[in-house]
């Protein structure tokens, strides 16, 4: 289990239970640093000390096997995994290497010292700053705060009027500090993931350029090494996408505190200050009480904010009545009265403002009820849009703009249009009166306006387009290890949506494998369609850290979703696709563009003519439609076009990679875009050539070479 999440909302509960969670982040941001710093000594004793290096080294490679990431969350993707146990890998190489000490290390200091003094530096001393502020103001407030209560009711209006003022300030000053101190601090927590391990790999890879011997070892390290650096790409690529909503709603609450706190109408918790009266003499403690309307129970945990530590144990008791204390009855402020089943006497309680003890006294049934007050405004989209025969039609329109006109258009779908003109055309197309002279061939609609209408339609939706009842059960399927189950349960819920719903996503996910398959053009790759339609398509119901945390995952859905869109119509293809690719990541082999045969390179180049290609384009299109009666009659096809219509090549050719591929058999060959091939001829596998790399032959899709 990971590091919990922590959530805006309870910086201002201040609970026990939070402030034990951000303990955590903190020991864990002391522990990085701590590592680190021993890291960088090491890294140093390194460079400097030839005659000590294979002591250095073995220490070195040491503490790198001792360190575990800890991720926020409950499930790892797979990058993250990948690069959580990369440190275990840099051991692994660094022990193999101690024997030879041949070359002295160059440029070290470059690529690993400064990189990882920068992130101690600016971002765990940052941290460490912002923890000083947070506890400097905690004391502030508490001090403030018990001053306060401790003012008598019988001073004037005004003299209570400022001081009520003076805590409101001081309060709302501590909110403050205290989220930006919860931002910087899981800020912190998800950098590390990349701007820490990407200096080791640098280094790394330094050493493999200084030492003669350690050719043979980067070949056998060059397999991880690539998914390694997608891995750091992928997630720093997801950081910002996250960086940037948690930092949103961090704003939201800043603006509109009341709207985002943690209220239920069946719980209340917070401070209360409670009457101990002794022999001849009564005190206030300061007690954090839980209350939950079913069963009455009322749970009190002595508390010290400043310490950050409990003073003692839990009590608990039944609540038998409550009843608001009048001023004249009491010189203090903001007191009720409860009564226990369970215990004898009346128990005196001090909240911290009218507006506290109003919501203690309404969720206790207080003699005195207030009618609950609503917390948070909903804005209500029924109406506006509909999965109904027009959003059908408006969507089709907009998709066929799109394919037609500019499927092609670098940064198609992230690039978002003017907001004006997106409202325009989308209230033009839904409306009925007008939605037939709407004219997208033309001129007057830009493709980036189309693109950001079809957006906009899905967000307005009542509920998100895979609903809210699913959007957990999807998560849950995207966490799972293994890819193939992985797919296989995304696609059974998707098939168990709503049908308006599965249609809708059935036309989208073509739309987008479709935009996809020209990512050479527009670069808009699977990955990066994931990132913009995945919080789109799977938006959770109430938006809190933990949940943007899981915005990574909606992105593999949608990845999975687009990579595989024939099964949501429930056509099966002969050959699954279900892993998934991410952006600038190695896809596997079985994950070339969709189409059947090869469409890059020279016409001289190609292994098949595209007039033979056309024609066979047209069979199998015919071929699909036979698969309920003939299941066989795809893969007879493709065998057939592979034996007559394209002819083995005696010639041993070289072949460049166009791009990266991951191998997904142990025939299949994995290598990064510009690999050269020797002995290349066409395989027994349509669709595969044949190849030799580094002394090992395997396959390598067709479409991903050009022959030289």
């Amino acid at each position: 289990m990971g590091l919990p999440a922590l959530e805006f909302s309870d910086c201002y509960l201040d609970s026990p239970q939070f402030r034990e969670r951000l303990k955590s982040h903190e020991l864990e941001l002391d522990k990085t640093n701590k590592f680190i710093k021993e890291l960088i000594k090491d890294g140093k004793a390194l460079i400097q000390a030839l005659k000590n290096l294979s002591a250095a080294k073995r220490k070195f490679a040491e503490s790198l096997n001792e360190f575990k990431f800890q991720c926020i969350g409950d499930a790892e993707t797979d990058d993250e995994i990948c690069i959580a146990k990369s440190l275990q890998e840099f051991a692994g190489v660094l022990q193999n290497l101690e024997d030879e000490r041949t070359r002295m290390i160059e440029n070290a200091n470059d690529v690993l010292i400064a990189p990882l003094e920068r992130f101690r530096k600016e971002q765990i001393g940052a941290a460490k700053e912002a923890k000083k502020k947070y506890d400097k103001e905690t004391e502030k407030y508490c001090a403030v705060l018990e001053k306060h209560l401790s003012l008598s009711a019988k001073k004037k209006e005004a003299q209570l009027h400022e001081a009520d003022n003076q805590v409101d300030n001081v309060r709302q000053h501590f909110y403050e500090v205290s989220l930006e101190y919860v931002f910087k601090v899981q800020e912190v927590q998800e950098r590390k993931m990349f701007e820490f391990v990407e200096p080791l790999l640098a280094f790394l890879q330094g050493l493999f350029t200084y030492y003669h011997h350690g050719y043979e070892l980067a070949k056998d390290f060059n397999h991880f090494k690539t998914d390694l650096t997608i891995s750091i790409q992928n997630t720093r690529n997801r950081f910002e996408s996250t960086r940037s909503e948690v930092e949103s709603l961090m704003r939201k609450m800043k603006e509109n505190p009341d709207e985002h706190k943690s209220i239920s109408p069946n719980t209340m918790e917070g401070y209360l200050f409670v009457q101990e009266k002794r022999s001849f003499v009564s005190s206030w403690v300061k007690y954090y009480c839980t209350y939950h309307r079913e069963p009455k129970r009322v749970t009190m945990v002595l508390f010290d904010q400043k310490s950050g530590g409990r003073m003692g144990e839990e009590e608990s008791f039944i609540l038998k009545s409550c009843t608001r204390r009048k001023t004249d009855s009491i010189e203090k402020r903001f007191c009720f009265d409860v009564e226990a089943v369970d215990r004898p006497g009346v128990i005196t309680m001090q909240a911290l403002s009218e507006e506290d003890r109003r919501l203690w006294m309404e969720a206790m049934d207080g003699r005195e009820p207030v009618s609950f007050l609503n917390f948070v405004q909903k804005i209500d989209t029924q109406g506006l849009v509909q999965l109904d025969v027009t959003g059908f039609n408006v969507m089709k329109k907009f998709i066929y703009a799109v394919e037609t006109r500019g499927i092609d258009e670098q940064g198609l779908y992230r690039i978002v249009g003017v907001n004006s003109r997106v409202q325009k055309l989308l209230g033009l197309a839904m409306d009925p009166k007008t939605c037939a002279d709407v004219e997208l061939e033309g001129q007057e609609w830009e493709i980036k306006t189309i693109t950001s209408a079809i957006k906009h339609y899905l967000r307005m939706l009542p509920a998100p387009l895979m609903t809210y009842q699913y959007q957990r059960s999807f998560i849950k399927a995207a966490k799972l290890d293994n890819p193939e189950a992985r797919a296989a349960e995304i696609h059974n819920i998707a098939h168990r949506l709503p049908e308006k719903n599965r249609q809708m996503l059935e036309l989208l996910m073509k739309h987008l494998a479709n935009v996809a398959s020209h990512h050479q053009q527009n670069l808009m790759t699977v990955a990066n369609l994931g990132v913009v339609f995945g919080p789109t398509l799977l938006r959770p119901q109430e938006e809190t850290v933990a949940a943007i945390m899981d915005i990574k995952f909606q992105n593999i859905v949608v990845e999975i979703l687009i990579e595989n869109h024939e099964r949501v119509s429930g056509v099966k293809m002969t050959r699954s696709l279900s892993r998934r690719s991410t952006e600038g990541k190695a896809q596997s082999c079985s994950e070339r563009p969709l189409t059947l045969f090869n469409t890059h390179g020279n016409a001289q180049e190609r292994v098949c003519s595209d007039r033979n290609a056309s024609q066979w384009r047209g069979v199998l299109s015919n071929s699909f439609q036979l698969l309920p009666v003939f299941p066989n009659l795809t893969l007879f096809v493709f065998l057939l076009h592979a034996t007559t219509n394209c002819p083995a090549s005696s010639a041993q050719r070289k072949a460049r990679a166009l791009y990266a591929c991951k191998a997904e058999h142990d025939s299949e060959l994995s290598f990064i875009a510009g690999t050269v091939f020797e002995n290349v001829h066409p395989s027994r596998e349509p669709g595969w050539l044949e190849g030799t790399l580094d002394g090992r032959t395997g396959l390598i899709p067709e479409n991903y070479v050009e022959f030289l």
